[in-house]
């Protein structure tokens, strides 16, 4: 398998800003044989009320924070090529012994690989399958609106996109590519609603990772979408898994506020007094710096 020179891999301090689109589609070359596309694995979750999960390889950012396997960062050396009929199969038949009927895929990006996705798509719509969770980053559906039309037409789909910081320069820092691509997944979120898509919106709100201002801005930027989209956000809580650890140090962040169990942030979102909240959070904030 040929590798593009200087494919990227994961942030460093001294990282040269990507453009997303541009690795989308290198990266399809490496996880994409015609409608093929590969998978690292297919498990049950409980999240959503217990889904199957179809985990993809190969993404088009290099989120700092990112809980997937170094199949991410390297596509060609891990997970295999399934048609849509046999991904397909192999959802149906975990689906059928855990008795689950809502199938999730997600793991890297995958709206990486759109014969493959469509195919899927196809299939589920003519199965017992109730909803079909698609994770994205927003990135192939915020610069080809025809993708998002085609998946229009079904209607078993729900789009869970996830947005990763509130300004250009973090959304930089945090994903690796250039500052200018920052608004692409927010043309994602137009897309999809002209299209009318079943859809919400994640964001990465954690305060050990995005400041108040940060998180002002962003929901700021949906409000003039549509305000509605508010009502359903969901905002994102980071967890420790050890990829995320390595990553952020890779990418020059102080590693030990990131132990701090997760937990914390709902503990802190609870407690009754609005300045005693945000002072906590002040102190959270501060221990998430970059070096």
């Amino acid at each position: 398998m040929s590798i593009p020179e200087g494919y990227v891999r994961y942030v460093t301090p001294d990282f040269e800003y990507f453009d997303p689109v541009k690795l989308a589609k290198e990266t399809e070359k490496i996880v994409c044989r015609d409608d093929q596309r590969k998978y690292t694995g297919f498990n049950l979750w409980r999240y959503y009320g217990g889904t199957i999960d179809g985990y993809t390889c190969g993404c088009c950012l290099r989120c700092v924070f990112c809980w997937a396997d170094w199949s991410r960062d390297f596509p060609e050396r891990a997970g295999h090529f399934y048609t849509p009929e046999r991904a397909f199969e192999r959802i149906i038949s975990l689906a059928k012994k855990y008795g689950v009927n809502r199938v999730r895929i997600t793991g890297a990006e995958p709206t990486i690989g759109k014969k493959h996705l469509l195919r899927l798509l196809e299939l589920f719509e003519n199965s017992d399958i109730s909803v079909f969770i698609l994770e994205t980053n927003g990135v192939l559906f915020g610069v080809d609106k025809r993708y998002v039309k085609q998946i229009s037409k079904f209607e078993k789909h729900h789009v869970r996109i996830s947005l990763k910081a509130g300004f250009p320069e973090e959304f930089a820092k945090k994903t690796g590519a250039l500052p200018e691509s920052f608004e692409i997944p927010f043309q994602a979120i137009r897309n999809l609603l002209d299209c009318n898509v079943d859809f919400h919106v994640a964001a990465v709100t954690d305060p050990r990772i995005m400041s108040f201002k940060e998180r002002a801005n962003l929901i700021r930027k949906l409000k003039e979408i549509d305000p509605n989209l508010i009502k359903t956000l969901e905002e994102e809580v980071l967890e420790p898994h050890q990829t995320a650890l390595v990553r952020l140090k890779y990418a020059g962040f102080r590693r030990w506020h990131y132990l701090l169990p997760f937990r914390m942030i709902d503990f802190v979102r609870s407690l009754p007094s609005e300045g005693f909240r945000q002072r906590l959070k002040r102190i959270l904030y501060r221990t998430t710096l970059p070096k």
